[in-house]
């Protein structure tokens, strides 16, 4: 870009930064993320070739329907990598100093995956423990595909709900 390009993208962005934020953030909810897609739709709506030809009038319009693309990107990402459970007990096993504590942290994990019931425990063997797609999984234990993730969705948030009942048990 030369110096006027720039000039004009300055101003440009700071015309509309604040009602496109304000509208970003509606969608996300998080300050953070609605900063980095505020961002990403400058870098991506100034890169299109015809932006200059876009009216001045249409601009806020344009960065919205580019930022509403991309809350729709992420949204998808995310759902596609399925929910973020934070067990710390099974997270922390490979970073725990003390044997002694690594082994009473798995012993934990396995005796709140035996409460699981057998299609959940299979499915959370399978898909975390060996790593099968959904697809491996499913045609391993003979079921469809959305089956096998609503399966992992209630094993890990019924894991998450056991494990942290068993950090507080032992807090107390």
């Amino acid at each position: 870009m030369n110096e006027e390009e720039l000039k004009f993208a300055a101003e440009v962005c700071r015309q509309t930064w604040e009602p496109l934020y304000r509208y970003v953030y509606h969608k996300v909810q998080n300050r953070e993320e609605a900063e980095d897609i505020t961002q990403e739709t400058y870098i991506r709506s100034l890169a299109y070739p015809r932006f200059r030809e876009i009216g001045r009038a249409e601009y806020l319009a344009f960065f919205k329907a580019v930022a509403a693309n991309l809350v729709k990107d992420r949204w998808r990402r995310n759902k596609k990598r399925g929910i973020q459970v934070g067990f710390d007990a099974a997270a922390n096993l490979a970073f725990t100093e003390d044997p002694a504590e690594a082994v009473g942290e798995k012993m934990l994990v396995e005796q709140a995956l035996k409460t699981l019931g057998a299609e959940q425990r299979k499915v959370v063997e399978l898909r975390i423990i060996r790593g099968y797609s959904v697809s491996e999984t499913a045609r391993m234990m003979g079921l469809k595909a959305g089956h096998v993730r609503v399966l992992q969705y209630r094993a890990l948030k019924n894991l998450a709900v056991i494990l942290s009942k068993e950090e507080t048990s032992h807090e107390e």
